[in-house]
């Protein structure tokens, strides 16, 4: 569902709102179907919520990805007996 990357989106962009999205699945029918503590609140746009998500999704990827990376480095450095940063060993401390 994507009514919670939503919420997130609508807060970024005016975090003084109070919001209500509850069971949708498309970015449209959250926003559409927002309830806004105060109708005045919805300043942003669909479009602007859209880029905001995107922008969230994007951030969200990439730290996956940093973190896949980092773990890949630790496990070739200790295969090599060489030092791990600070980074890598707290990607495989339990």
């Amino acid at each position: 569902m994507k009514d919670s990357i939503v919420i997130k989106a609508i807060l970024e962009l005016n975090p003084n709102i109070a919001v209500t999205v509850n069971g949708y699945e498309t970015v449209d029918e959250c926003f559409n179907n927002a309830i806004f503590e105060n109708e005045a609140d919805k300043t942003m746009s669909l479009e602007d919520v859209k880029a905001k998500v995107s922008e969230i999704e994007t951030a969200e990827a990439n730290a996956i990805t940093e973190k896949e990376n980092l773990k890949a480095s630790a496990k070739a450095k200790l295969i090599a007996g060489e030092a791990l940063t600070e980074d890598e060993a707290n990607t495989i401390v339990l």
